[in-house]
């Protein structure tokens, strides 16, 4: 599930239409299969906030021959630009010649889809994408991928300065996604209007770089919070699509990334209750919910939870969530839709809500007893907030890499907890 919204958030409306067809087209095949109707959770809740929209948009065309597939074509485009063609030829200039600086790291990558072009490569590893992202940054430039921390970060900065003075200025970011392709993106502050000009590029065999396309887009917004995220949002906002954009500027210890990596990426504010209420094991029930069994076992095994005619087997689900919760197998039968006749659990799907609250670990104590005390703040970018609530976890490791959760408690702090999900059934 974390790839498919982060594929939602970096590739926008087309994929998002993919992955709908995709994804509806699968479950229902595995409904005529099973000729058994699919459980899921409750819509969850999200804050009211007013969008602008256009009622048109148009589409500019691309300034460099460019695939009629590439998504950028999609990409709601503004109808006038804030700089002129010689700065756009001249940053697709700058743009390739940094690509030409990596492209020996793409030399051997296999391309999946085509002998001449790639718009997926499919052995890209998390770390030449480092490697990307620092040697980018040893050139001067702002560059920055998923679990990277953002290179030359003070020139976001700078550039935020400038726009808060009204002054004009412009800084180009260099993201690489996760499948190797590189993003361009140049933030323009100009006349007292905000834009930002994308360019994307893609390799063709033996690593040489090429344009793929541009695109303009109206900028609604700007902030550059006190913690360190540079959050921003479009005029024209794309049905189903984020709100708001972001990257975190300043880097967490690494101590506090491994942690987060570890105990907290992955669990949800919206689907379950693990994270929004007050619990320790003499509550422990109330936080029980079938849906919970799916982000737990994908920090269990680090893989998608699969199942027959929608069964968990008991051995299973039981074993894992005796494990990192301090529940007793007596309290999971109760409040988990347990079924004595096939000696399973009901599997009981969720739809993620689209780009939800996220939690990272800002602090933490190692406790006398062995256990760790997180400080974890929810990061809610769509809201334009880094610190939406803080919460203070328990977590009891165990020498085999696993652990448990012990206890949580949540403070509001910018904006309300998403209301007490209700069990099904």
């Amino acid at each position: 599930m974390e790839d498919v919204k982060w594929l939602l958030r970096k590739c926008g409306f087309p994929i998002l239409i993919f992955l709908f067809v995709v994804i509806v087209g699968t479950v229902c095949w595995e409904k005529l299969k099973t000729e058994k109707p699919q459980n899921v959770a409750e819509e969850v809740w999200e804050p009211p906030v007013e969008i602008e929209n256009s009622e048109e948009v148009s589409v500019e065309e691309a300034d460099t021959e460019s695939s009629m597939e590439s998504v950028y074509w999609f990409v709601p485009q503004s109808e006038e630009c804030l700089i002129t063609d010689e700065e756009k030829k001249e940053l697709q200039s700058m743009v390739l010649s940094a690509a030409e600086s990596v492209s020996e790291i793409y030399v051997d990558i296999v391309i999946s889809d085509a002998p001449n072009y790639s718009s997926g490569i499919s052995d890209f590893t998390g770390e030449q994408r480092k490697v990307v992202v620092e040697h980018l940054g040893s050139k001067g430039l702002v560059s920055v991928e998923e679990d990277t921390y953002m290179q030359n970060s003070e020139l976001i900065e700078n550039f935020y300065s400038d726009y808060l003075n009204g002054q004009d200025s412009m800084i180009t970011v260099f993201e690489v996604e996760k499948d190797g392709l590189i993003g361009a993106v140049t933030f323009i502050y100009r006349k007292g209007k905000l834009q930002n000009y994308y360019i994307g590029v893609r390799w063709k065999q033996g690593g040489v770089p090429e344009i793929q396309g541009t695109s303009v887009s109206d900028v609604a917004e700007i902030k550059l919070t006190e913690k360190g995220y540079f959050i921003y949002a479009y005029k024209e906002v794309m049905a189903h699509a984020s709100l708001r954009q972001y990257w975190r500027i300043k880097p967490l210890s690494e101590r506090c990334r491994e942690l987060t990596e570890k105990y907290i990426s992955g669990l949800s504010y919206v689907n379950y209750n693990m994270l929004v209420v007050n619990w320790d094991s003499s509550n422990v029930e109330d936080i029980l919910m079938p849906c919970m069994f799916e982000d737990i076992y994908r920090i269990h095994t680090g893989e998608n939870l699969k199942t027959e005619d929608w069964k968990i087997p008991a051995k299973e689900y039981e074993n894992i969530m005796t494990t990192y919760f301090p529940v007793s197998v007596e309290q999971l039968r109760k409040n988990c839709k347990y079924d004595e006749s096939s000696n399973s659990y009901e599997y009981e799907m969720i739809y993620a809500s689209p780009y939800p609250p996220f939690g990272e670990v800002v602090d933490y104590t190692e406790n006398a007893d062995g256990t760790i005390t997180l400080i974890v703040d929810g990061v809610w970018p769509d809201y334009n907030s880094d610190l939406a609530f803080r919460n203070k976890i328990v977590v009891q490791p165990f020498g085999d890499g696993t652990f448990r959760y012990l206890s949580n408690s949540i403070e509001q702090i910018e904006l309300e907890l998403p209301p007490i999900a209700r069990r099904k059934g």
